[in-house]
């Protein structure tokens, strides 16, 4: 028989009408003249490549001839004049990086990259970390620029209002399950509220030695010494440390709580006696437990009588937080804005120093409760003891070496200028009050390192 054309690939015989399929059986034609010099092949497919992906190809066709054309695939000899087809080949996409660019598949098991984040986005983030002392740095900053405003609201007293609202979140804020679970560190909590409320006031006697102008900033410092811990600070970093946040919860309610009490005492001591006046103990008595115990007493039975509030403020507690540190900054605030003309009187070499002060004062008190717990955990030979777990002795070190400053704003209110102008007594606290916290901060992001370290060692 003779061929127009030589095919090499059975498949391709369906698609051109001239090409022939002859089986292996058949007797062999002679070869035209015209293909005289063309290749004669055997050509011979696994029955697994027998597929049809062409198309135009009609299922029935096959069907109908089935057995025919599987003979014909399994040998044919074909001659065509057609070159083979060439076989395509798909290779697998790769991400490539081009110019500025980067495959979003990383080395961290097939995850997207992220992005860094934005510049405002990380500003929103250090802000709202970070929200107490830029509270209190903006109000002192705004009373220096603008006193008007900081003047018409001491005539109207806000300062009580604001201080009130304080004490009324903390009641609400407070949990009573985290207060039991701090019973079993009762050891490390009785030392805790000594520290805050007899050994820390002690060290007022060391500041009041110092001689300093204006001598308020100094008398400020020393009265801030006898004050009880902070309201939320150091029960929060607390918290981020992993330490123990019911034990810091309760040092927190019942040292500012018997500081009520305990507080006009340490300094009529420490303070009075140095200044030559007589402190009004009663008044401060009187002033303490309706500014600050009757609102703590209402926000905690509010929580207690109703399920609703109390789930209100449990999922709202970033905005209470936020809240009370706008009242908070209220007060200073207030107190730069009446007392701008002497501050500004006051040279910045001597408000550095008073700064400096602040910081040394807080570092000696982070000190003497660490070494402390140290000496007690030696002490304590019989098994794993209070002092010796890290979560409890984190949370007294903490809060026994933090002082607060809405009870301080409270106590030189009530004073009425018997210590000297009251806008001198509350800035270095309130600069101490921040750097205290800043301190803190530094600490705990050196113990969490430390922790990460461990466990990674591990």
């Amino acid at each position: 028989m003779n061929q127009s054309c030589q095919c090499q690939s059975p498949l391709h015989t369906l698609r051109h009408r001239s090409c022939h399929l002859r089986p292996v059986w058949w007797p062999r034609a002679p070869a035209s003249p015209s293909a005289s010099g063309s290749r004669s092949a055997m050509v011979t497919h696994h029955p697994s490549l027998l597929r049809a992906p062409i198309p135009t190809l009609r299922s029935g066709v096959l069907g109908r001839h089935r057995p025919t054309l599987l003979n014909a695939f399994l040998s044919t000899h074909v001659a065509c004049a057609t070159p083979p087809t060439p076989h395509l080949r798909l290779r697998p996409l790769r991400a490539t990086a081009g110019a500025g660019g980067a495959s979003p598949v990383g080395g961290n098991g097939g995850k997207l990259a992220v992005p860094p984040p934005a510049l405002g986005a990380a500003l929103l983030g250090f802000a709202r970390d970070n929200f107490l002392p830029l509270a209190l740095i903006g109000g002192i900053i705004f009373g220096l620029l603008n006193p008007t405003l900081g003047c018409l609201a001491n005539q109207y007293s806000l300062s009580k209002y604001s201080t009130f609202g304080i004490f009324v979140i903390s009641g609400l804020t407070l949990r009573t399950k985290e207060l039991g679970a701090a019973l079993e560190a009762w050891p490390a909590g009785l030392y805790g509220l000594v520290s805050i409320l007899l050994f820390t006031p002690f060290f007022a006697q060391f500041v009041m030695q110092v001689q300093f102008f204006p001598r308020e900033f100094i008398t400020g410092l020393a009265m801030f010494c006898c004050m009880p811990t902070t309201l939320s600070s150091g029960v929060t970093l607390t918290q981020l440390v992993g330490g123990s946040t019911g034990l810091a919860l309760a040092l927190t309610v019942l040292s500012n709580l018997l500081g009520i009490f305990i507080v006009p005492l340490s300094l009529a001591k420490y303070i009075g006696t140095g200044a030559g006046v007589s402190l009004p103990t009663g008044k401060l008595f009187k002033s303490l437990i309706t500014r600050l115990l009757i609102p703590l007493i209402i926000g905690k039975v509010a929580r207690e009588t109703s399920k609703g509030i109390a789930d209100f403020v449990d999922g709202n507690r970033q905005g209470f937080s936020v809240a009370s540190a706008v009242l908070l900054s209220v007060v200073p605030w207030m107190q730069v804005s009446t007392s701008r003309s002497l501050i500004l009187s006051v040279q910045v070499k001597a408000f550095a120093v008073a700064i400096i002060i602040g910081v040394l004062l807080h570092l000696a008190l982070l000190g003497f409760n660490a070494i402390s717990l140290l000496i007690l955990s030696r002490l304590e030979q019989k098994g794993e003891s209070a002092f010796t777990k890290k979560e409890y002795g984190r949370a007294v070190i903490l809060v026994a070496s933090q002082k607060t400053l809405p009870v301080m704003v409270t106590v030189v209110e009530q004073l009425g200028g018997a210590l000297g102008e009251s806008g001198f007594l509350v800035i270095p606290c309130v600069a101490a009050h921040v750097n205290q916290i800043i301190i803190d901060s530094i600490i705990v992001n050196w113990w969490r390192h430390k922790d990460q370290q461990f466990t990674n060692a591990e």
